[in-house]
């Protein structure tokens, strides 16, 4: 069974306007509609709901080609570092991407397996407000 991580609180705080999401999404351990229906709400409003949308959206379509650091996100994306480590951070809390040797210079960020089923809906959400491109998957 794989054990899906607690998303921490401060989630509540971003969509203090959905309790019940942020309890479901953390309680679910199996793929099901309820899940689904869930993480999409959450998706919508982490990518399409907010103005930093576009560029989480990019944050997670190249750490689905590669994984990478919060410096070569930034320069990829022709942001700020402190840009791009907001946005990872917002990502990481709501359990979407998470870190390796967190804490260290260079902590390498890699798409949670929840994140990485979650694609499709990424796709669908960017095909309906298609207010920006976003990188294109490579194909492997």
């Amino acid at each position: 069974m794989i054990r899906i991580p607690q998303l921490p609180l401060k989630v509540s705080e971003v969509l203090h306007r959905t309790p019940v999401l942020i309890a479901e999404v953390r309680d679910t351990q199996s793929s099901s509609p309820n899940q689904d229906k869930y993480l999409r709400r959450l998706l919508w409003y982490l990518l399409g709901g907010t103005r930093g949308g576009p560029n989480r959206a990019e944050i997670i379509k190249i750490l689905q080609n590669r994984p990478c650091n919060a410096n070569q996100l930034a320069e990829t994306l022709r942001v700020d570092y402190k840009t791009a480590q907001h946005h990872v951070r917002i990502l990481e809390e709501n359990g979407l991407v998470s870190l390796v040797n967190k804490g260290s210079y260079g902590a390498v960020l890699f798409l949670t397996a929840k994140m990485e089923e979650a694609l499709p809906i990424l796709d669908e959400i960017w095909s309906r407000i298609g207010t920006r491109k976003i990188s294109a998957t490579a194909k492997e």
